[in-house]
């Protein structure tokens, strides 16, 4: 690797905003809000919307979306058009 050119890699903390479930990894993003770990140390939190700790994919809990209600708005609004 070319020296000088590559950003610091460094330790932080993620956290999941629906959950608040935490952990730490390596990574080059920065945050100016600092959280104590387990550990002892303090470092950077990155504060994030969806982790493995909140997708549905991964926790096995679909959100139902009201398509029906948008399907009615949808042909209320334009149901009697024709070209």
């Amino acid at each position: 690797m070319k020296p000088d050119i590559h950003p610091e890699y460094h330790p932080v903390v993620y956290q999941d905003r629906g959950t608040g479930d935490r952990f730490l990894t390596r990574s080059t993003a920065t945050s100016e809000t600092y959280v104590e770990w387990e550990d002892g140390n303090s470092y950077p939190l990155i504060t994030i919307d969806v982790t493995a700790y909140s997708h549905p994919f991964w926790t096995g809990n679909q959100r139902v979306l009201d398509t029906q209600g948008r399907v009615e708005k949808f042909r209320r609004r334009y149901g009697g058009r024709t070209r």
